[in-house]
């Protein structure tokens, strides 16, 4: 059997199974009228939620609400979700190097561990970017 959604002549929505794709389309239910098929609607089960990324999650005492007990507890077990995922998937998991600098220059485009420190100083400089108090400026 072949489930399909139907509209009848008078406006009633209806859903169907019928034997096969050449069967005559059923009367409405409602009010008998004659009915044509339309698009089903799409049915989704559930869905793949990868949660919260590494860089989405608190960084600070603040973002954590100075500590308190249920939102880090709460942010503990995103990451450990997170992490689980990750190793399942690690094309979720991206650039896992610790950043060494991420100010001045480095705002747009953080120095990571690794890094060639003297090229990633010429395209930050190249880029426009100077260091101006606690952000960047551009030039």
């Amino acid at each position: 059997m072949i489930l399909y959604d139907f509209n009848c002549t008078e406006g009633h929505r209806f859903e169907a199974g019928v034997q096969s794709m050449l069967s005559e389309n059923p009367a409405c239910p409602i009010c008998a009228a004659p009915t044509r098929r339309r698009p089903s609607t799409v049915k989704i089960g559930g869905r793949a939620d990868a949660g919260p990324s590494r860089d989405q999650m608190p960084r600070s005492w603040q973002g954590v609400r100075n500590g308190d007990h249920e939102t880090v507890a709460h942010w503990r077990e995103l990451a450990t979700k997170r992490e689980r995922l990750e190793e399942k998937y690690p094309e979720l998991a991206g650039d896992r190097r610790p950043v060494l600098a991420h100010e001045g220059i480095f705002s747009a485009k953080p120095l990571r561990a690794g890094d060639d420190v003297p090229k990633a100083v010429a395209e930050a400089k190249a880029s426009g970017v100077l260091p101006h108090g606690h952000g960047a400026t551009p030039l």
